[in-house]
């Protein structure tokens, strides 16, 4: 089982871990970063359980910027502040324009006089960088059309949840080489666990991402496959991975992607040839009968429920790393 930690302010400063202002992407942080913010979650997740958090955050406030609409990271971050003493405030497109009614640089400023840290939910990673660097407070990636960190730090603590560790296991995901694919692959690659993708020719992932995976991959002791038979991704994998065929903003390419991706449905036929301890994963919102059925959804060995609620456990873990 792993270590079970709660780090004060003091031993967060104290601890010799990397210190970074933000949190935009997996690939930034060092396998030791991530594995303290794990161990952090599974902390305050136990303390949550036991009673609650308490106060760290108090007269704290979190900026949440969306560009896009999301129900697990908008309640999920709102959630981990209150739990922590904080407050969050929601603005949402209307309000902000990001990029179009006023610059990103500007935005960053100001709102760096308000609050103490931004989440923003963006379609274009350039943006969220852009955020990163005029902002005088932390700015966490809540999703961009490159990654995903905040989802891949849940579905680690998911994983290591089931397991003890990710070191030596074999994760595949099944589908479309997008954003939460190269989060997961890479916090895998870091942490030690073999990645595994099975796509459709022309969805594969972005291959500089695949690049820095396989640098990370090759420090930790792990591999980067990239197949197109689902059937051989999934041979004694312990972890099942699947999301939507078609992102938001992806609505002209629909007819396109339901044409191409039913071979890459996770359903009982396809669990059957992994290994019999096997989980099943999915970031949600599923599209019920395309990518998943419900029998696996449902089923003994899904963890999508369990995946989602330790969004709110990991996000706690981000915001106390960045707010220490």
């Amino acid at each position: 089982m792993p270590l079970m930690l709660y780090f004060t302010w003091n031993e967060i400063i104290c601890t010799g871990v990397k210190e970074m202002k933000d949190f935009l992407a997996i690939a930034d942080y060092s396998p030791a970063d991530l594995q303290a913010i794990l161990d952090q979650a599974v902390a305050l997740k136990k303390e949550w359980q036991d009673g609650g958090n308490p106060p760290l955050f108090k007269n704290k406030v979190l900026a949440m910027i969306f560009q896009k609409p999301s129900l697990r990271t908008r309640v999920s971050f709102d959630m981990a502040m209150r739990h922590l003493g904080g407050d969050a405030l929601y603005l949402s497109p209307a309000e902000i324009g990001l990029g179009k009614r006023e610059s990103i640089a500007d935005v960053a400023r100001v709102v760096s006089g308000y609050v103490d840290a931004v989440m923003a939910r963006v379609f274009d990673h350039q943006h969220i960088l852009e955020l990163a660097r005029w902002a005088d407070i932390p700015v966490i990636n809540g999703l961009s059309d490159y990654n995903h960190p905040c989802q891949a730090a849940a579905d680690a603590l998911t994983i290591q949840e089931n397991f003890g560790s990710l070191k030596g296991l074999q994760v595949t995901f099944i589908g479309d080489g997008n954003n939460v694919a190269v989060s997961l692959m890479h916090i895998c690659a870091k942490l030690g666990a073999d990645f595994t993708i099975a796509n459709p020719a022309g969805y594969d992932l972005d291959p500089d991402a695949v690049a820095l995976a396989e640098k990370f991959a090759q420090a930790s002791g792990s591999s980067i496959r990239q197949l197109t038979d689902p059937v051989a991704a999934v041979k004694n994998a312990q972890v099942i991975y699947t999301d939507t065929w078609v992102s938001m903003g992806q609505d002209e390419e629909t007819a396109k992607r339901v044409a191409a991706f039913p071979p890459y449905q996770v359903n009982a036929k396809l669990l059957a040839e992994a290994d019999k301890e096997a989980i099943v994963m999915h970031c949600l919102p599923a599209h019920r009968g395309e990518e998943i059925t419900d029998e696996v959804a449902d089923g003994p060995q899904s963890r999508l429920f369990p995946q989602a609620h330790n969004r709110l456990h990991a996000q706690k873990a981000i915001l106390v790393k960045l707010l220490a």
